[in-house]
């Protein structure tokens, strides 16, 4: 089944307050990761991977960056006379004033008429805020085959983290019978991912009952996805076996850094069968000085290495002094760690400047730190 029949619709809006001073200025799908990419370059790549030709992405919170980053559709092949990246910001309509997206399915209601204008067969909703890599033309197989009118993305937890996430529980043929927002007494693993697959014509209906449901708050999971299974109508759960992290906190994003290096089996960013796709810098390569080093970590261009990395994703022009040392720890771009200055489980916000000699963060801590402003050390020397 080719999904040039299918939309893609990324919500990208979210704010991420739980990343603190990461999204201060830019919402969490431009968030860097892994030393190259942003986050919103896993489901973008996703959809060029799965020859999905129109995609459309929904921003809100802190849009500049993300409008300009996500409209440049070569980035990852979509381009071409009859495919392109569409970015949909909230907009004032001839019958309303400007009004923001109040839920993930009202932020689809407000585009209806980009989707007419497209007209798929069927619609995939995505979040641009998960890292992962997943081939949804696979998904629309299921999803045609089981006559589907919803097929919802899940993925297997450990039982004792299930109370924590959206439960579908399903029959012995994999068809949504109870959807659960995280309960207390979970009867089932399987974990809703927010990823969804529609029939256009059906959900269109739904969402534009919901517009008009004073009691609703306008939600796949909590409204239209209830209503769904309340009609009876057949939902079923596709089950994902990859790699998948939520990097919603300092300490997720840190983990999900650290897998690349540790888990390279799970998040291969080096299959040729499956690229993710990101902006291509046109800065210097690497440089490793004749006093640095660098032991099993990311490094990306522009680079200068002076002093000690080890275990760590350094991303564009991060500069390591002579002396310093950099463990298990995430640089973002343009950060400066002066000589003799000693890092450990840290994220480091873009263009911060670690001063000489300072401390920061502790091997010992159990809890990862993000440095978001300038660090200088004591008088004595060590901060």
């Amino acid at each position: 089944m080719k999904a040039s029949n299918m939309v893609a619709m990324i919500l990208a809006g979210g704010r991420g307050s739980r990343l603190h001073a990461l999204t201060d200025t830019v919402a969490k799908p431009a968030v860097h990761f892994g030393g190259k990419y942003r986050i919103i370059d896993f489901p973008l790549s996703n959809c060029a991977n799965s020859n999905i030709n129109v995609v459309g992405v929904l921003t809100q919170y802190e849009s500049v960056l993300l409008n300009a980053y996500a409209s440049q559709g070569q980035r990852w092949g979509l381009d071409t006379f009859d495919s392109g990246v569409y970015v949909l910001p909230p907009r004032e309509k001839a019958e309303a004033d400007l009004n923001v997206y109040e839920g993930t399915a009202d932020a689809i209601t407000q585009n209806i008429d980009f989707l007419d204008r497209h007209n798929p067969e069927y619609v995939l909703i995505l979040s641009g805020d998960h890292i992962y890599k997943m081939n949804y033309e696979m998904m629309l197989e299921e999803h045609v085959k089981n006559r589907a009118d919803a097929t919802i993305a899940v993925l297997e937890v450990p039982m004792e983290e299930a109370s924590r996430f959206g439960i579908m529980n399903t029959d012995s043929e994999g068809r949504i019978v109870e959807f659960e927002e995280k309960p207390e007494q979970p009867k089932s693993n399987l974990a809703s991912m927010g990823i969804y697959i529609f029939n256009w014509k059906q959900l269109r209906k739904m969402l534009t009952d919901d517009a008009t449901d004073k009691d609703s708050v306008h939600d796949f999971g909590k409204n239209i996805i209830p209503k769904m299974l309340e009609e009876h109508k057949r939902l079923y759960a596709y089950t994902f076996g990859g790699y998948w992290k939520d990097v919603g906190t300092i300490d997720s994003l840190w983990e999900s850094n650290m897998d690349l290096l540790y888990h390279p089996d799970k998040i291969n960013l080096n299959d040729p069968n499956w690229k993710i796709y990101s902006e291509d810098s046109t800065s210097l390569p690497h440089y490793i000085g004749e006093t640095g080093t660098v032991v099993h970590s990311y490094i990306n261009q522009g680079c200068e290495i002076h002093g000690c990395v080890e275990r760590s994703v350094l991303s564009l022009g991060c500069v390591i002094g002579e002396g310093a040392i950099v463990r298990d720890s995430v640089l973002l771009p343009g950060v400066i760690v002066e000589p003799g200055a000693i890092l450990d489980r840290v994220i480091v916000k873009e263009d911060v400047i670690i001063g000489q000699n300072a401390v920061v963060g502790s091997k010992d801590s159990k809890e990862i730190e993000l440095i978001s402003e300038n660090v200088i050390a004591s008088k004595g020397g060590k901060a």
